[in-house]
C-alpha cells in the first residue's frame, strides 16, 4: 500500500495545553477561541478565506502513541469501532475540527470552536461546505444514546417521574 508524507501548513494557538482541559463528549460546547498560524510561505493560500463562516480544519493529534480499533467514548458505556467516533487513537492519527472563522490578519486566522491542544500541527484548512439536507443526516450511535440520557432525565431518580 502507498504510504504518504505530509507536512504541517502550520499550527494552532489555543488555551488548551492538555487533553484532559478539551470538553469532551455528548453535549460538549467547543466555544474556545484561539489562532491559527499558517506558515508565513503559504500565506498566499489564505486569499479569499474572508468569505466563508466556516472552515474545516485537518490537523494530527501529535500526542496520541495508540491505536485502539474499539473503545468506550466519554459519552458511553458501550464500545465501538474508532471509525465510528472522535478517538484520537486512531491508525492515522488525523483530527477533523469545523471552526467559525472571526477573522484575518495576514497568516493568522482568529477562530473559535478550538478543540485542538496548543502546538496542534494543521495539515490543511478547507472552506465548510455541505450539501446534505438536515433531514437526510443520521447521528447513528449518538442517537441512541441522546435518546436514552433524554428518557433518563425524563424518568428523574428512581421511583420519581418529572
Amino acid at each position: 500500500m502507498q504510504t504518504w508524507t505530509l507536512r504541517p501548513i502550520g499550527i494552532v494557538h489555543s488555551p488548551f495545553s492538555q487533553t484532559d482541559e478539551v470538553p469532551k463528549g455528548l453535549g460538549a460546547k467547543h466555544e474556545e477561541e484561539g489562532t491559527i498560524e499558517v506558515l508565513s510561505e503559504l500565506e498566499a493560500g489564505l486569499k479569499d478565506i474572508e468569505g466563508f463562516s466556516h472552515l474545516y480544519v485537518i490537523w494530527v493529534f501529535h500526542r496520541s502513541q495508540s491505536c485502539e480499533l474499539v473503545g468506550t467514548p466519554p459519552c458511553d458505556t458501550q464500545p465501538h469501532g474508532v471509525f465510528a467516533s472522535r478517538s484520537p487513537f486512531r491508525p492515522n492519527p488525523i483530527g477533523l475540527t469545523v471552526v467559525r472563522l472571526l477573522g484575518r490578519e495576514g497568516n493568522l486566522l482568529r477562530v473559535r470552536g478550538v478543540d485542538m491542544l496548543e502546538g496542534t500541527p494543521i495539515l490543511d484548512i478547507k472552506p465548510y461546505l455541505t450539501n446534505v439536507p438536515e433531514s437526510e443526516l443520521r447521528r447513528g450511535w449518538l442517537a441512541e444514546v441522546e435518546a436514552r440520557r433524554a428518557a433518563e432525565r425524563h424518568r428523574g431518580p428512581v421511583g420519581h417521574t418529572k
